[in-house]
Order: structure tokens, then C-alpha cells, then sequence
């Protein structure tokens, strides 16, 4: 949207994980942005000029677009989290998403566990890539939360040596998604979202052990139940509780 205020043109964008779809709105989790960042504004509008045929763009300030430099840009980002690790740091993904397939990106992502990035991914559907295998993926976990709501949404999350970096978007890592459909990953660049992403969203995805099930070495998966003594966490009820009170940001 853009309106006029003052003497001055102002862009509004609404970024999302899902579509605009009022009955699969109702039982899919999904997460949005709407901003009226400047970068993003330019890069939403030459993206619909991209999509009209009006303009023939390769490169973008904030987003990373498919089929253009989506799968580039992710490669980049896994591949500096490879060298943080090399170089001491605490190299860490958290990658949610509803399907893992994409070959390149498998490989690459064990390649991350082998240098010792710990990896944590959050796979709701199919995932080809195997946990936990000697010598190969041993630093990395899959998970799949199965509940009464469809997980939808698509969060990367890259520690970058402290320097925290999370992107939303609708692309799984798969080759259509990657290379043949027009998709995007937009970056979260407020401290504090990041902060609640990582705090609040990830974290509680991660502590589940309800609704969880996980992978084993062998491609089958184990559903997690609360160990004795423990307070069951059933993500999807637990962040469903949260958007009713609000969680402070």
C-alpha cells in the first residue's frame, strides 16, 4: 500500500509465511510483518514489477527471491555459519519449515554438523536428510509437530556469531521452492522480534514433548512423551494460550 504523508510517498508492506486464504487461515499457524521499512517497500515494489514483467531485477536489498537468489543467499548464510564454528564460535541453525528435500541444501547442512554447528530442524512433513548418523549428522536433530493445527510457517534462524539473524518467508528447502516458483525470505530486523522468535516461538517448538516426534538415524520417527517429573509442553497449546493474553515484545 502506499499513501501519501506530508510531502512525502510512504510504502506499507504486509510480509507473511502463509497466504491470504480466510478458511486454511483457521488451522494453519503462520506468522506475519507488516512494516513500512523502506528497504522492504522497494523491494516488495520491484518484486510485483518482477512478477508483471516489468522488470527483469536480479538483485534485492533485504529479500532473498526465488528462482532468482534465494537458493544462493541461503547457501551464503549456512555456509558463514560453517566458518563462525571453524573459527571457535558456537555455530547454530534453527530451520523451520514444513519440507526438507533439496539435495544441495542436505548436503550443506551436513557439511554444518560435520564442522560442528549444532542444527535443530523443525520439519513437519517430509524430510530426506537422517539425524544423528556417525561421522555425518551426529549435531544435527529433526522434529515434527503434529497437533491440532497445521504447522505452517517457515523460520531460519542463523546465530552468526552472536550477531542473530532470523528470516520468515513461504520457501521450504525444496527444489520447486528454491528454483522454480517465485518465493521469498524476508529478514526480521528488529532485536526485539528476534528476540521473540528465538524466546518465545523456536524455544517453545523445541521444548515440546508432547505433540513432538522425532527422528531417528534410520528415517523412523520416536513421539516424545514428558519424562517423569517433568511439565508437559504442548507447543501449539501453549503459544495458542499466549496470542490470547499477549506475550510482551
Amino acid at each position: 500500500m502506499v499513501r501519501r504523508e506530508g510531502d512525502h510517498l510512504r510504502r506499507y508492506v504486509h510480509l507473511a509465511t502463509g497466504n491470504y486464504n480466510p478458511t486454511t487461515a483457521q488451522v494453519y499457524t503462520d506468522l506475519g510483518l507488516f512494516t513500512c521499512d523502506e528497504e522492504f517497500g522497494a523491494d516488495a515494489t520491484d518484486l510485483f514489477n518482477y512478477l508483471t514483467g516489468y522488470s527483469a531485477k536480479k538483485d534485492y536489498r533485504q529479500f532473498l527471491v526465488a528462482p532468482i537468489n534465494l537458493r544462493a543467499g541461503l547457501t551464503a548464510l549456512i555456509q558463514r555459519e560453517i566458518e563462525h564454528q571453524q573459527k571457535g564460535g558456537q555455530g547454530h541453525l534453527i530451520f523451520k519449515m514444513n519440507a526438507l528435500i533439496d539435495k544441495e541444501m542436505i548436503r550443506l547442512l551436513y557439511r554444518a554438523s560435520q564442522a560442528g554447528v549444532r542444527v535443530d530442524l523443525l520439519v513437519r512433513g517430509m524430510c530426506c536428510l537422517r539425524p544423528g548418523v556417525a561421522g555425518l549428522s551426529e549435531n544435527i536433530r529433526v522434529t515434527s509437530i503434529v497437533g491440532r493445527f497445521l504447522e505452517h510457517s517457515r523460520i531460519y534462524y542463523f546465530y552468526n556469531g552472536g550477531a542473530e539473524q532470523v528470516y520468515l518467508g513461504s520457501a521450504d528447502l525444496m527444489p520447486r521452492n528454491l528454483d522454480r516458483r517465485v518465493e521469498i525470505l524476508f529478514p526480521v530486523r528488529d532485536p526485539k522480534l528476534i528476540r521473540h522468535l528465538r524466546d518465545h516461538i523456536l524455544a517453545t517448538y523445541l521444548a515440546d514433548n508432547v505433540r513432538a516426534r522425532v527422528m531417528l538415524p534410520d528415517g523412523t520417527y520416536k513421539r516424545l512423551t514428558p519424562p517423569e517429573g517433568a511439565t508437559p509442553v504442548d507447543s501449539q497449546a501453549t503459544l495458542l494460550r499466549h496470542a490470547f493474553v499477549g506475550i510482551p515484545i
